[in-house]
């Protein structure tokens, strides 16, 4: 048995394999994210967040059967907006300039779909609190390109951590995959986290 990551993420694809864990990797394709988004405007963010997860991990599953499939999806919430990717340079600038020395909550979006079908849906959320970059420094991280395929134009485990001052819940959260959430998960199906390792990423230092 293996973790499929529905995500074409590096992020979440760096947090599993920190995590001992090399998954089987397969884009989620079909899923209209706002057209998803439009038909829950009714719904809170961290539903929302929650079922842009469900609706990726769901695209994959049905090519994976008897394995685990996990999808995720991260939003930041700010001022009682939800933002998702910048994917512009200018627009990142803008969020950056909006954001900074503000508070806000990066919600995590968690599906996982077990060997036999059964699905485990969570939203991670965790409060971080920006710094105040200049104008200078927003455009320079800005034009490295690291903030436009990411929820809340910022990575925390990149150069992006210059500019956060603190966060208060789960770092892998922020970064984009919850281990927390997916052991919750793995343990909801009976299956161990360890069933999962890999013996390359695992094995003691020699």
């Amino acid at each position: 048995m293996r973790i499929v990551l529905a995500s074409t993420s590096a992020s979440r694809l760096s947090v599993l394999r920190s995590g001992g864990v090399e998954p089987v990797l397969a884009a989620p394709v079909g899923v209209d994210e706002d057209a998803l988004l439009d038909s829950l405007s009714d719904a809170s963010a961290a539903e929302k967040v929650a079922q842009l997860a469900r609706a990726k991990a769901h695209a994959v599953a049905g090519k994976f059967p008897g394995e685990v499939v996990i999808g995720g999806d991260s939003m930041l919430l700010i001022e009682g907006q939800l933002q998702g990717k910048p994917h512009t340079p200018e627009v990142a600038i803008e969020r950056w300039k909006n954001q900074r020395g503000k508070t806000a909550e990066l919600l995590s979006g968690h599906c996982l779909i077990g060997p036999e079908g059964q699905e485990y849906v969570e939203t991670a959320s965790t409060t971080l609190r920006f710094a105040s970059p200049s104008d200078a420094d927003i455009a320079a991280y800005v034009a490295t390109g690291e903030p436009l395929p990411c929820a809340g134009a910022f990575t925390l485990e990149a150069i992006g951590g210059w500019f956060i001052d603190n966060i208060d819940g789960d770092p892998s959260g922020v970064i984009g995959l919850s281990l927390p959430v997916v052991r919750r998960g793995l343990y909801s199906f009976g299956l161990d986290v360890h069933e999962f390792f890999s013996p390359e990423l695992t094995r003691p230092a020699t």
